[in-house]
């Protein structure tokens, strides 16, 4: 059975086409004043009218089985948009597809949301030549706004700004729905399969800072996507293949000749590569031994296999310390996995006729494109450009993921614009249907705004960096002397959630496309926009029922049978900053720019501050400090606030303590 509203919809989209094009037959015609309007024309305009008032009603009754039965949070900014979409389009009949805008009002004083839709319609009628003024149909839009039950008042400000005031009673619902059902996302309409490549280290070579904004970004990027339903897949596409690995297994070897028949004791696998690295630059003999290595591991000759494993799980060891101490869950599937793979991608390119030779190279340019793909060397070897191809078809076509993600830095942009438009150009993927995106990122700079280096000029070992946070969150501790009220234990989970998350929301509070500069006494400042910051907030507000004698149970039983009431400014102003939590992701969800999420998330917490300092939550006696009075309602605005800012860190990758 079809859905009446689609259906009713798809009748008016017909009927007013037909209208339309009525209209303009009779326009057109010589003299139109000696013209009475065509009957068929009256009629069609007649059921019309009669449609929209039931498709109105429809809608009507959808949207309150939709307030009345979804447990998700609901996102206000959306609901505005198709009650105002419903509206601009019985304004503007003639119009087959009217600009639609609603944004969060700047300033509280003229309401709460703006449509900003009738100057960009005024224009459009213009160019149809139509002259009406964007007040009129600001007017004529509010005239259309359906009965709902979000919209208070409306006011038309300016050329034809539409301010729009919510409904208190409304926006107190949504709250307790949140507090009773949690933070719910909406549902999605279609599961959709994610793939992000993040983190992406080298074998046989020390994480670095560089590594640190991918790993953050990505593993941040898969959280969200993970809260919102999508199934994901993280993958950490290692350099775990190439012609390094010759002049690896070559030094093994010669170091280690029995690694065979019992594993190496190398400690150092940084110093290791140094000493290969050195020997095939200098020594002749060592480099023809290298490149015949190469040729016997990609023969796959099992001796070789087993030195690269063993080169490899020396890596991935030292990978998880660091995966460890940031809580990141990640798949590694190296260059090596996409190896059998390169081949049929040449091929598929070849047999298409989009490859051709260039000094013995094969190579592909895609449309628009100045610079080729190389996908086979002139020495038969493949490139990072047919690694990378034949990862993006394994992942669309075996994966068969909807959407996919490429955290790298941004000098690697210009590649990847190459890798896919050469994939659109051969048919893999159409992007009107499938997001395949680089988000790229910044370079890290030290406070001297120069590359991040140690002093010796050195590239910064992320194990050093995470070890140096975790010696300065512990000083910050002690300095605010809660060694002194935290047990031993309570201290430990506090060094490391204030370690990492600093380290992880200094990076994420920054828009991502520009360069950063990692201070750690900024990150660690309790003041301002920093996770030091947030957390003791977060810490704070929870401890406001904890002080209260109000447990867990009695806020639940609270949430059910409490109105919230928001008669105070600051508790409205409190309310309608809490709901607009699902915005924020959708905002985020489309460009991928967390420091979005982290700006809401200081706004809120400045916000309750707000709150906090004009509305009594708890009163008590000046004297003895005894609890009189607990207003239960401004409580469970406590409560909203801190599972928002909780559900917020959760998606940053931070893991806040309930004491510091």
């Amino acid at each position: 059975m079809s859905d009446p509203v689609s259906s009713c919809s798809a009748r008016l989209q017909l009927q007013e086409q037909e209208i339309r094009t009525l209209s303009a037959e009779i326009e057109s015609l010589k003299n139109p004043q000696s013209l009475s309007p065509s009957p068929h024309l009256e009629q069609l305009r007649d059921e019309n009218t009669k449609l929209k008032y039931r498709l109105n009603i429809l809608k009507r009754n959808l949207q309150g089985e939709r307030s009345h039965c979804s447990k998700s949070m609901m996102n206000v900014n959306l609901l505005l948009q198709d009650v105002f979409g419903d509206a601009i389009r019985a304004s503007c009949p003639e119009l087959d597809n009217p600009p639609l805008v609603v944004t969060p009002n700047q300033q509280a004083k003229f309401g709460d949301y703006q449509c900003n839709s009738a100057m960009a319609i005024a224009q459009m009628l213009k160019a149809k030549g139509i002259k009406i003024s964007p007040r009129e149909i600001a007017e004529k839009i509010i005239q259309n706004l359906p009965e709902n039950d979000l919209i208070q008042k409306t006011e038309i400000a300016g050329p034809g700004f539409i301010n729009v005031h919510l409904k208190r009673a409304f926006v107190s619902k949504l709250l307790s729905n949140l507090l009773v059902n949690g933070v719910q996302p909406p549902p999605l309409a279609t599961k959709k399969k994610v793939v992000v490549d993040f983190s992406s280290p080298n074998i046989a070579k020390e994480m670095h800072v560089g590594h640190l904004r991918s790993t953050i970004i990505g593993d941040s990027m898969c959280r969200m996507f993970e809260f919102l339903g999508y199934e994901v897949l993280r993958l950490n596409h290692v350099g775990d293949w190439g012609t390094q690995f010759g002049m690896l297994i070559a030094h093994l070897q010669d170091k280690f000749p029995d690694y065979l028949t019992s594993s190496p004791p190398i400690s150092d696998l940084q110093a290791f590569y140094k000493e290969s690295k050195k020997r095939f630059d200098e020594e002749e003999d060592f480099k023809k031994r290298a490149y015949q290595c190469v040729v016997q591991l990609q023969s796959k000759e099992p001796d070789f296999i087993k030195g690269w494993n063993l080169i490899c799980d020396v890596s991935r060891k030292e990978f998880q310390r660091v995966y460890n101490c940031l809580d990141i869950q990640i798949i590694e599937r190296g260059e090596s996995f996409y190896q059998d793979l390169m081949t049929k991608v040449v091929k598929e390119f070849e047999g298409k006729g989009l490859s051709e030779l260039d000094e013995g190279r094969k190579i592909v340019f895609a449309p628009g494109q100045s610079v080729p793909l190389t996908i086979v060397k002139s020495d038969g070897g493949f490139t990072y450009d047919t690694s990378d191809l034949a990862a993006l078809r394994q992942r669309l076509f075996d994966e068969k993921a909807d959407i996919i993600i490429y955290v790298t830095d941004s000098g690697q942009a210009t590649h990847f614009q190459l890798v896919f438009a050469a994939a659109q150009m051969i048919g893999w993927y159409d992007p009107q249907v499938t997001r395949v995106e680089h988000a790229g990122f910044g370079v890290v700079l030290g406070e001297d705004k120069k590359k991040f280096k140690t002093r010796s000029g050195d590239t910064v070992r992320l194990m050093d960096l995470l070890d140096e946070g975790l010696k300065r969150s512990m000083d910050k501790l002690k300095d605010k002397e809660r060694d002194k009220v935290l047990t031993p234990e309570e201290l430990l989970k506090a060094q490391r959630s204030v370690a990492f998350g600093c380290i992880k929301y200094a990076d994420l509070s920054h828009n991502r496309i520009n360069d950063y500069v990692f201070s750690f006494d900024k990150m660690l400042d309790d003041r301002g926009n920093t996770a030091a910051y947030l957390l003791y907030a977060l810490t704070r507000i929870r401890s406001i029922a904890r002080l209260a004698n109000i447990s867990e149970a009695m806020l639940r039983k609270a949430a059910e049978t409490t109105e919230v009431l928001l008669d105070h400014e600051k508790e409205w102003k409190l309310g309608k900053c809490i709901l607009r939590f699902p915005e924020i992701l959708q905002k985020v969800l489309d460009d991928l720019l967390l420091h979005t999420l982290c700006d809401f998330l200081y706004e809120l917490a400045t916000t309750f501050t707000e709150f906090y300092d004009s509305c009594y939550c708890v009163e008590k006696d000046r004297q003895t400090g005894e609890v009189i009075k607990v207003n239960m309602w401004r409580m469970l605005l406590c409560e909203a606030t801190a599972t928002i800012m909780a559900k917020g860190f959760e998606i940053l990758g931070i893991n806040p303590v309930h004491r510091m």
